[in-house]
């Protein structure tokens, strides 16, 4: 990890956050689940994420969260090629959550980030 950012990003379907909101945290989706921790992305990352894990799904959410306030449960382990990403061993409570945004699709059916992620936000 070449600088520690202070957000890391979610990509969840509208329904889980709806869930996780009710419940005041998110357990993970079910590949979370199966891998034993929540995946995350860094701002740099999470376009490429979005790209080979969720190509052309509507109805997705960015959730960004708050880096230090996950304290050890946070660990920032080798995957895609190597590059560090940060995994969640802890359900993710909501009041570590910054900001919400949803992650429409252009016509070509790509994700289209916030202003905020391109804008150094």
């Amino acid at each position: 990890m070449s600088s520690n950012p202070s957000l890391i990003y979610k990509i969840v379907s509208e329904h889980e956050w709806i869930a996780a909101e009710a419940e005041g945290y998110f357990i993970g989706s079910a590949a979370d689940i199966d891998d034993g921790f929540i995946h995350f992305s860094t701002a740099s990352q999470v376009e490429k994420t979005a790209a080979l894990h969720f190509a052309g799904r509507k109805g997705l959410l960015l959730v960004a969260v708050e880096v230090f306030a996950l304290g050890e449960a946070l660990r920032w382990e080798p995957s895609r090629g190597g590059a560090l990403f940060p995994h969640l061993y802890d359900v993710l409570r909501i009041d570590t959550v910054r900001r919400v945004d949803p992650l429409p699709l252009d016509e070509e059916g790509t994700h289209i980030f916030p202003d905020h992620m391109t804008a150094g936000g």
